[in-house]
This record gives structure tokens, C-alpha cells and sequence, in this order.
């Protein structure tokens, strides 16, 4: 049955519009040449896994700031820099590389035809945790406004992220449905926010059996336009 009362959606990216795994370990190659070509004393010393080991040790120095992923992984570079002799300011270059690579998502293919027709009926908002570009992907002319983790100071499921998108919205937070695949981030932290919240699941998983039931449920962003009658 169509959700009825609201009057803008929230959506998820990551995992959401596209499937993440696959993209981040592309950048993480795509770094890795770039470092065998700029930064030869890097590739030789950590391999892929090592960095991402390195990357943890680095989250630890930085408390709090969990929610930026771009901070952590300047300062794991700036690390390898320093570490295999070179000036540490460099780790913004190779940010930069990892970061257009980043953007090189696969949105899922029901992505292009429903985000239009939710954009022509709700006003659509991205709140994410992650930091990839929508203007750089092709997809922000759909979206009103978009929030990330490192802008908003918190992530979800915290409730001042949901809150963002109530005040950009001018809207209450019954009026407004997030959809996102995490139970945890976005089911249970839009609920908690006062939102109507839709569980994108795209692979057909188990519930957490933690959680309370997750309600409304889709499997894709067609049976979402369907779900809110877009």
C-alpha cells in the first residue's frame, strides 16, 4: 500500500544507488599504479592491505572523527608519505587520485529511471556517511540538497544528521521517508529521527534480529516510486 502522508524523501548512496564494495577496492588499485608510478618507494613498502591496516591505526589517532572518511585517509597517505621519505603534503595528491576513482560508480539499473520520477514528485535529499560526488557521478540534478557525514559533523544514525534534512526542508520529520540499505544507519536512525523509514534490501537479507521490524521494505527504487507513488 503507498505511504501517503509524506512530502520529500532522504536517500542513502552507498549501497543504496550503487553497490560500494567493488568501487572502493577499484580506487584502492587505481592508487596503488599511481603510486608505483609516483611514489615507486610506497608501492614497494605497503601493499593494499597494508594501507587499509595502516588506515585503522590512523581512525585511532583520530577520536570522534569517525565520520570523515576523507580526513582519515589524507592523513593515512600523508603517513605513507613521511614514512617511505617523502613530504607528507603529498597525501592530498594522492587523496585526490583515490577520490576520482571513487566516483567511478555504477549506479543500479533501476537508478536512472526511478530517480527522475521521485525528483518530479518530492523534493529528494542525500544523506550519506560516505563522501562520493554526486556532481562528479551525474546524478545531482535530481537531489534539492545533499548531506554527508563530514559536512554535518555526525553521521548516522545519529539523529542530527535527519535532523539536517528536516531544517533544509522546512519540513517535520513525520513528513519526510528515508530510504537506505543499513538497518542500523538508516532504518533504525530515520525511525528514531521521526521519520517513515524504507529498507532498500537489495540482496533479499535476514533482518537483524536486534532490530524491530523494519516495516516498510523494497528491493529496489522502482517498487520505492510504487511504495510512495511517484
Amino acid at each position: 500500500m503507498p505511504i501517503k502522508h509524506i512530502r520529500a524523501i532522504c536517500l542513502d548512496l552507498d549501497d543504496t544507488l550503487w553497490e560500494l564494495g567493488p568501487v572502493i577496492e577499484q580506487a584502492e588499485r587505481v592508487l596503488q599504479v599511481w603510486f608505483a608510478r609516483h611514489w615507486p618507494r610506497v608501492s614497494e613498502r605497503y601493499s593494499i592491505p597494508a594501507i587499509r591496516a595502516l588506515r585503522q591505526q590512523v581512525a585511532g589517532r583520530f577520536p570522534g572523527q569517525e565520520h570523515d572518511p576523507g580526513l582519515l585517509r589524507r592523513a593515512t597517505y600523508a603517513e605513507l608519505a613521511r614514512d617511505c621519505g617523502y613530504p607528507g603534503s603529498l597525501g592530498e595528491e594522492a587523496f585526490a587520485v583515490f577520490q576520482q576513482a571513487r566516483n567511478q560508480v555504477m549506479p543500479y539499473a533501476d537508478v536512472h529511471p526511478a530517480l527522475p520520477r521521485l525528483a518530479r514528485r518530492f523534493p529528494l535529499v542525500a544523506l550519506t556517511n560516505g563522501n562520493a560526488d554526486l556532481e562528479a557521478i551525474g546524478l545531482h540534478r535530481h537531489f534539492a540538497a545533499v548531506f554527508a557525514a563530514a559536512g554535518l559533523g555526525v553521521a548516522k544514525p545519529d539523529p542530527r544528521a535527519f535532523q539536517a534534512v528536516c531544517e533544509r526542508l522546512s519540513l517535520q520529520p513525520a513528513e519526510i521517508a528515508h530510504a537506505g540499505d543499513h538497518p542500523q544507519h538508516d532504518v533504525a536512525g530515520a525511525r528514531a529521527a521521526g521519520m517513515t523509514a524504507v529498507w532498500v534490501d537489495r540482496g533479499h537479507h535476514a533482518w537483524p534480529g536486534g532490530l524491530p521490524p523494519a516495516g516498510h521494505v523494497v528491493h529496489d527504487l522502482m517498487e520505492l516510486v510504487a511504495l510512495v507513488g511517484a
